[in-house]
């Protein structure tokens, strides 16, 4: 028989932790978007933790800005990012308050709602493309700038919330080099993600962006 997922919200002190702890222990947890339509619920397979000023791929590493204000609490909160000019990207904001960690959501599967997620990303070729990365996760799901700063520990009828959904055993976690991150911050191991998951995003090296002459 098989157990469905916990819907019992995550509380706040779930991500009053230090990020590398709170990063893995989210695989497999649930992410609930709550729209005008329906909801639509993800299981996160994919995720990159970010370790503020001790990190130099945070977008808090050189301190606290305008943008980045989500960053630094308090934990449970939603930090999203508009980049490339073209995309949204959803981050957890972790560690206590003032800390600036966040774990960003890399990749999940959409186990309720699909068909709405469908109308968001055309260019799916199938269910289990719909979220597979950072920028179509944020797609699917209708996340822009607006739910930045979204409390994702509120009961009830909120926006975006995280559910304690079915816990990753820690030997199906794999963890790796971050995504597409530069210099010094491209080294950590802070990727994670479900073994053999096919929701899981290739990993792809940075590469440098050409500056038009």
């Amino acid at each position: 028989m098989i157990t469905p997922p916990d819907r019992t919200p995550l509380p706040r002190d779930f991500f009053d932790r230090p990020v590398l702890e709170v990063a893995p222990d989210l695989l497999g947890r649930l992410l609930i978007r709550s729209t005008p339509d329906g909801p639509i619920a993800l299981r996160l397979t994919e995720v990159e933790a970010y370790d503020g000023p001790n990190d130099p791929g945070s977008h808090a590493y050189r301190g606290r800005t305008a943008r980045n204000d989500v960053m630094f609490g308090p934990p449970g909160h939603v930090y999203v990012y508009f980049t490339y000019g073209m995309w949204h990207c959803m981050n957890l904001v972790c560690g206590p308050e003032g800390t600036a960690s966040g774990v960003l959501l890399r990749a999940g599967e959409i186990v309720e709602g699909a068909e709405l997620a469908r109308e968001r990303r055309l260019s799916a070729r199938n269910d289990k493309e719909l979220a597979k990365g950072p920028a179509r996760l944020a797609t699917a799901l209708d996340v822009d700038r607006a739910l930045d700063g979204t409390d994702a520990c509120t009961p009830g009828e909120t926006p975006l919330r995280i559910l304690a959904g079915t816990p990753v055993p820690s030997e199906q976690v794999r963890s790796g080099p971050r995504t597409g991150v530069a210099g010094d911050g491209g080294v950590h191991p802070w990727r994670f993600w479900v073994a053999d998951d096919p929701t899981v995003s290739p990993y792809r090296a940075h590469v440098p962006r050409r500056r038009s002459r």
